[in-house]
């Protein structure tokens, strides 16, 4: 905003105090006159500075004399207020000076600097506190902002990289079928089904893990053991096949979301479990546990032994991790970043940690369902029953 250039603050501090000091000397000198001198005749004068005792009674004080006395007074204190008031002005303003140093710090860009105003609390002192809690939160929040620009960058980069990839096999295949007339045309239009499929798949990954990222869902009661259970049934003949053994347990665990994200998340981590697991006679389990303030979904599974340092990539997009087993069904290395955006999704925390004989554990920690909210859910259940 432009304004009209005016008088410092330090400048008018100083004026004030100056008005004051005058306005108290002019009063003082007033009362002086009013009520000591203001009946004794214009002849007498001031006695000498040597003749004290004399100087102490104050009827030997002319009255002629103090009008140029009272002036030479007034005098002093406006120089004295002025200097004074400067000099006391400045000591007073000095935090700002600090203050403002500090802002024009941060307008460049620095958010690192913080005033650290030393001394006891006062409203200077206050100030600077506030600024510097709002410089942190503003250099967190830049931070976060460099570091989800940087994730998205790179997210943006390798989700290009997987959309090529099945777009250049394609466009081989159509190279080769060209030019060679005599081919097979069912192979061909297998090959490119399955490179075909594989392209929706990823899409639809990416697809889920934007709506999950953007909380687009009107959160309901939902209980994460049927969730889970429901994820295990439909699974049920993927893990037979493969000889993967699921074992489930668990108590009922209310909470609040969205139930065909939070089906997604259970399926694709039971899936992840069965695929990643031993050649032959793997097992998963699947448990789910209450807490007072959250509900937890695990999912163990046999397997390779991993190091905490793989296992640390898993969420991350289109990490699949080196070592572990690559089949057909590895699908496209979003399965745990979208249960990942899932569960931050809900307000959630998401843990890996890799077993002691081998596989992974995931716990999924999600809010318990409000005890206000979980008490009209079973009054309602009641209701419904005996109706």
């Amino acid at each position: 905003m432009d304004r009209s250039p005016g008088l410092s603050v330090r400048l008018k501090l100083t004026l004030s105090y100056v008005g004051f000091l005058m306005l108290a000397g002019t009063l003082l000198l007033a009362a002086v006159w009013v009520f000591l001198l203001r009946g004794m005749p214009a002849g007498r004068l001031v006695p000498k500075l040597s003749n004290f005792p004399l100087a102490l009674d104050p009827h030997n004080f002319g009255a002629a004399a103090f009008g140029p006395a009272a002036v030479v007074v007034l005098a002093f204190l406006l120089v004295f207020g002025l200097v004074g008031g400067w000099f006391l002005a400045g000591r007073m303003l000095a935090p700002l000076d600090r203050i403002a140093d500090a802002t024009r710090i941060a307008t460049t860009g620095s958010l690192a600097h913080r005033i650290g105003l030393p001394g006891r609390r006062d409203e200077f002192r206050e100030l600077a506190d506030a600024f510097d809690a709002m410089l942190a939160r503003l250099e967190a929040h830049v931070a976060e902002q460099q570091r989800f620009a940087a994730e998205q960058q790179r997210f943006a980069a390798n989700a290009s990289h997987e959309l090529r990839t099945p777009l250049a096999i394609t466009q081989t295949l159509l190279d080769v079928a060209r030019n060679d007339q005599s081919r097979d045309n069912d192979e061909l239009v297998d090959r490119l089904h399955a490179v075909n499929a594989r392209a929706i798949d990823l899409t639809e990954a990416l697809l889920l893990l934007s709506r999950a990222d953007q909380r687009s869902f009107a959160p309901e009661r939902v209980d994460l053991s049927l969730i889970a259970e429901e994820a295990t049934e439909t699974l049920l003949p993927f893990a037979e096949e493969r000889d993967v053994a699921i074992e489930t347990c668990g108590d009922v665990t209310p909470t609040i979301g969205s139930p065909a994200l939070l089906l997604l998340m259970a399926t694709n981590l039971v899936q992840n479990a069965i695929v990643h697991n031993l050649p032959k006679q793997g097992t998963v389990w699947v448990t789910t546990s209450v807490h007072p303030e959250s509900v937890v979904l695990t999912v163990e599974n046999t397997g390779e032994k991993l190091t905490s340092q793989l296992v640390a990539t898993f969420g991350e997009p289109f990490q699949r991790g080196s070592r572990r087993i690559r089949t057909d069904h590895a699908g496209v290395g979003l399965g745990l970043a979208i249960v990942k955006s899932i569960t931050q999704a809900h307000d959630g925390t998401l843990t890996l940690t890799p077993r002691a004989t081998g596989g992974l554990c995931v716990a999924v920690q999600l809010p318990a369902m409000p005890r206000d909210m979980a008490d009209d859910h079973s009054r309602a259940d009641v209701a419904r029953g005996t109706t």
